[in-house]
C-alpha cells in the first residue's frame, strides 16, 4: 500500500511497545513460551516472580499487561495489581509485543527471531494461555483487540513507517472471525463509503479496530489523503463506511454508545499533535478529556467510566487512567506496564 502522508512532520514521536519499547524482545526472548528464571524486577521497581496468569477464572477484577520491568520477566504477560502502581507482578512464559484479552480470549503480537532477521506473528491464546492459531504478520505490531465475546481478534502492524506522528506510514489490519473460521488479513480489501459516495485510492490506511457486541460489526480509523475517519465495518458485507473525520484509534465502551479516540488538535507541536476525546456515536458531540499530555495509544475501558492509556515512562511506558466524561484528572495506575486488558 502506498504511503499515507498526512500534515505532520517527519519527526518522530514514541512507537509505544511496538517499536521503542518493543524490540527489546527481538533477542531471543519473544517466543511463545522462554524459559524460566528466578524472581526479577528493576531496582526501584514493582517486584515480579514467576507464577500463574489466566484469562479468566477465579481470582476477580485484574489486570493482565505485557510488564516492562527490566529482568528476566520483561514483555512477559503478568498479572498487575489494578489499584497499586508498584504492587507486586505474577509474570506468564508468554512474551509479547502487544496483548489485549476477552472472554478468555487472548491475542499476542510477538517478535520471532530468524536467520535472516526478525519476523512477527499473532498468536491467539486461550484462557490458559495455550496457543489456539497463529498467524504470520507482514510488519510490526501496532495494535491489538479482542471483541467482547472472545470470537474476534484483530490486529494492525506497520509495513512501512514506524510511527503515526510520521509524514509516511502504511499499515495491514486484519480480522480473524474465530467463529467462522474466516481471516480477513486486509481490510483496505473492503470496499470504501467515503462521506456517502464509493472511494478508491491507493494510499488507503486502516488501523486501530475496535469491537462491540455486534459480530458483524466494527469500528477503526481509515485514512486517505492526509485526512483520519471514524469507519463504520460490516464483515459481511466487506465494507467501510466513513462517520466522521479527525478519529484516530478508536475504542468502544461496554455499552456502545461511544467511543474515546486520538484527536489532532491544532496548534499543538507536529510531533505530539494529539489529545483523547470522547464521542458519542448517536450525536457526533464531543468532548476533551482531562488528560493534557499526547496520547499515541489505542485506549482501553478499564470500566463503563475510566479508560487506561500507555505514555512514556522509565522503562518504555506507564499506564495512566482518566475519567472518560471529561472529569477529574489522570493518575498513574502502573509503571511499566503496557497492552493492559481489564478481566473478572
Amino acid at each position: 500500500m502506498t504511503p499515507m502522508t498526512p500534515p505532520v512532520s517527519r519527526r518522530r514521536l514514541l512507537v509505544l511497545s511496538a517499536v521503542a519499547a518493543g524490540l527489546s524482545a527481538v533477542a531471543g526472548v519473544s517466543v511463545l513460551r522462554g524459559g524460566r528464571a528466578g524472581a526479577g524486577g528493576a531496582a526501584g521497581g514493582p517486584p515480579v516472580a514467576a507464577g500463574p496468569v489466566a484469562l479468566a477464572g477465579p481470582g476477580g477484577h485484574r489486570m493482565v499487561a505485557r510488564n516492562l520491568v527490566w529482568g528476566p520477566y520483561r514483555d512477559a504477560l503478568s498479572v498487575v495489581p489494578a489499584d497499586g502502581r508498584d504492587g507486586p507482578r505474577t509474570a506468564s512464559e508468554v512474551r509479547c509485543l502487544r496483548f489485549h484479552a476477552a472472554a478468555g480470549t487472548g491475542v499476542c503480537l510477538q517478535a520471532v527471531p530468524g536467520a535472516t532477521g526478525v519476523g512477527y506473528r499473532a498468536v491467539v491464546l486461550d484462557a490458559e494461555l495455550r496457543e489456539v492459531a497463529r498467524h504470520a504478520l507482514p510488519g510490526v505490531p501496532s495494535r491489538a483487540r479482542v471483541a467482547p465475546d472472545g470470537r474476534r481478534v484483530a490486529w494492525t502492524v506497520f509495513v512501512g513507517g514506524d510511527t503515526y506522528a510520521d509524514s509516511s506510514f502504511s499499515t495491514r489490519t486484519a480480522v480473524l472471525d474465530l467463529g467462522r473460521g474466516r481471516l480477513e488479513a486486509n481490510l483496505e480489501e473492503f470496499a470504501v463509503v467515503l462521506e456517502g459516495r464509493p472511494y478508491r485510492a491507493p494510499d488507503v490506511n486502516v488501523w486501530g479496530v475496535t469491537f462491540g457486541t455486534d459480530p458483524d460489526v466494527f469500528h477503526a480509523t481509515l485514512a486517505t489523503r492526509g485526512t483520519a475517519y471514524l469507519v463504520r465495518g460490516d464483515l459481511r458485507a466487506r465494507t467501510l463506511t466513513t462517520l466522521a473525520r479527525n478519529v484516530e484509534c478508536p475504542s468502544l465502551a461496554p455499552g456502545g454508545d461511544r467511543i474515546v479516540h486520538k484527536k489532532r488538535v491544532p496548534g499543538l507541536p507536529p510531533e505530539a499533535p494529539w489529545r483523547l476525546y470522547a464521542r458519542d456515536l448517536a450525536t457526533g458531540a464531543e468532548r476533551p478529556l482531562a488528560e493534557t499530555r499526547s496520547v499515541d495509544d489505542q485506549v482501553v475501558w478499564a470500566d463503563a467510566r475510566t479508560v487506561v492509556y500507555a505514555l512514556p515512562g522509565d522503562f518504555g511506558a506507564d499506564l495512566y487512567a482518566v475519567p472518560a466524561d471529561g472529569s477529574g484528572s489522570p493518575r498513574l495506575v502502573a509503571r511499566s506496564a503496557v497492552s493492559p486488558a481489564f478481566l473478572d
